[in-house]
C-alpha cells in the first residue's frame, strides 16, 4: 500500500522564487530556530540539515509532528488559537535567533496575538521570518468581481484560511506589534500563473487591464525578516516598494502546471456576471410610491 503524502508536504528548490526558498535563505546558518505551523517539516528539513540549525518545531497535526518527530526535530503539539502557546516552548527552550511562520498566520483567528507571541519568544537580536499570501492578487480579484470566491485545497483561497490580508493589511500588523522590516520581497506571479487562471481568461479584458493598474496585482505572497523596533524607528515600508515580474523560468513551469491543473478540475458555474453596464431590476411600485411620499414630506416640512 502506497502511503499518500501530506497535503503540505512538497519539495523545494533552494535557488527558485518561491516563498519557502525565500524564507530559507533569510535564515542565518547554526542558529536557534523554532518554526510555527511546521507541518510535515518540508522547511524544518533544511532548516535542521542543509543549514546546520538548532530547530524546534511547533504544529497542530498529530500526523505532522509524528513526521517532524521521525527527524529527530523537537516537535510541540500546539494550537495557535489557543492563547499561551508559547509557554511550553519558552519554559523548555528560552529565547530563538528565528522565529518563522511561513504561510500561518492567515489560518489563525487572532494573527495579532499570535504574532505578540512570537515576539516575545526572540532572543535580544533575535528575528522573525514570515510569509504571508495577498488576497489583493489580481487573479483574486477578478475572482470576486465574479462572484466567484472559490475555496480550494492549497492555494490563495486554501479552505482553511480565515484571515485575509492586503499591502496594507501587512503593514498594519507589523508596525501594531512593535516590529520593523529590514528585509522583504515579494513572490510574483500573473494571473496565469495561478490555480484561477480559467476564471482569469474569463474576464472581460478591458476589467483585466484595470485591475493590473495595481503595482501589488501580480504578488501572490509577501515575504519579510522582522525585528524589534526601537524607539520610533521606521524599517521598510512595503507600499514603498516595486515588485519584480516572475523570471521566464518560473513564468514557463507555472504557467503549465497551472494549466494542466485547470484542465483537471470540474468547474461549479462558468457563467459571467460581466455586462456592457450595470443592471438594475424594474422598481416595485411600492419602492415608487414611497419615494413620492418622502418627496412630498419634504417640501411640507421644508415650509
Amino acid at each position: 500500500m502506497i502511503e499518500q503524502k501530506h497535503v503540505y508536504d512538497y519539495d523545494i528548490d533552494l535557488t527558485s522564487d518561491t516563498a519557502p526558498a525565500r524564507v530559507i535563505r533569510m535564515v542565518r546558518r547554526g542558529s536557534k530556530v523554532l518554526e510555527i505551523g511546521a507541518g510535515p517539516g518540508s522547511i524544518t528539513r533544511h532548516l535542521a540539515n542543509t543549514l546546520g540549525c538548532d530547530v524546534d518545531a511547533l504544529e497542530v497535526d498529530p500526523s505532522a509532528i509524528e513526521i517532524l518527530k521521525s527527524y529527530g526535530l523537537n516537535a510541540y503539539p500546539g494550537d495557535l488559537n489557543n492563547a499561551g502557546w508559547s509557554e511550553e516552548i519558552a519554559a523548555k527552550r528560552g529565547k530563538f535567533d528565528f522565529v518563522i511562520a511561513a504561510d500561518v498566520l492567515e489560518h489563525v483567528i487572532d494573527p495579532w496575538a499570535v504574532l505578540a507571541e512570537m515576539k516575545s519568544l526572540l532572543d535580544d537580536d533575535g528575528q522573525i521570518i514570515l510569509s504571508i499570501p495577498h488576497v489583493g492578487h489580481a487573479a483574486v480579484v477578478a475572482c470576486l468581481l465574479d462572484e466567484d470566491f472559490e475555496y480550494g485545497p492549497w492555494g490563495l483561497l486554501d479552505r482553511t484560511h480565515v484571515r485575509f490580508f492586503g499591502i496594507k493589511n501587512m503593514q498594519a500588523l507589523i508596525n501594531d506589534a512593535g516590529l520593523v522590516i529590514e528585509e522583504a520581497e515579494f513572490v510574483t506571479r500573473t494571473p496565469e500563473m495561478t490555480e484561477f487562471v480559467s476564471h482569469w481568461e474569463r474576464i472581460p479584458s478591458d476589467i483585466r487591464s484595470a485591475i493590473q493598474r495595481n503595482r501589488f496585482s501580480h504578488v501572490l505572497q509577501a515575504v519579510v525578516r522582522l525585528r524589534s523596533a526601537k524607539g520610533d524607528e521606521r524599517g521598510i515600508d512595503l507600499l514603498s516598494l516595486t515588485p519584480s515580474p516572475p523570471d521566464q523560468e518560473a513564468v514557463e513551469k507555472w504557467t503549465r502546471t497551472m494549466r494542466r491543473h485547470a484542465k483537471s478540475r470540474t468547474e461549479v458555474d462558468t457563467r459571467s456576471t460581466f455586462g456592457a453596464t450595470p443592471v438594475y431590476g424594474p422598481k416595485s411600485s411600492l419602492s415608487g410610491k414611497l419615494h413620492r411620499l418622502r418627496k412630498k414630506l419634504a417640501k411640507r416640512f421644508a415650509k
